[in-house]
């Protein structure tokens, strides 16, 4: 599949079960990739994402040996939302219609998504767990008290 065609598959999915599309793009070779998908897999962290989101992946960047790896159209749909130069993993948040309402760039306060900033990737440092947070809290139906939990998880150095 395309990547475009797993968009719209996930986006009609969202609509049908009421969530949002975390769309996350990453490759075979990624530690950070295999980080994220590792901590939002976890028996505590899991039933939090599953509630609120579609996930999908999105496979780009992979060496020569790998190409076969890649989604078609993932490079493009990557570079479509601002992620080309950030680096991976970059995952983006769509609502049900297919509307972008979050990516993993942390901006300045006040700022929109046209805007470009620092991708929080996996989040792990101080400052990318409060971007982290903030976008669960305006992308979730999570309480505080379960999005403190998410940030207490990412935050653990392994």
């Amino acid at each position: 599949k395309s990547a475009e065609e797993i968009l719209k598959e996930a986006c009609k999915t969202a609509k049908e079960q009421e969530k949002k599309v975390f769309l996350i793009f990453h490759a075979s070779w990624c530690g950070w990739c295999h980080k994220m998908d590792k901590r939002m897999s976890l028996p505590e962290m899991k039933p939090y994402f599953d509630k609120n989101y579609v996930i999908e992946h999105i496979d780009v960047m992979e060496p020569a040996e790998k190409k076969n790896l890649e989604t078609p159209g993932g490079v493009e749909l990557l570079n479509k939302y601002g992620g080309g130069k950030s680096g991976i993993p970059f995952w983006l948040i769509f609502d049900e219609n297919g509307k972008l309402v979050a990516d993993s760039q942390m901006r300045p306060a006040g700022t929109d998504l046209s805007v470009p900033g620092e991708n929080i990737g996996c989040p792990q440092q101080p400052k990318e767990i409060i971007a982290f947070k903030e976008v669960l809290k305006k992308t979730s139906s999570l309480t505080d008290a379960e999005i403190e939990q998410v940030g207490m998880v990412f935050s653990k150095e392994n």
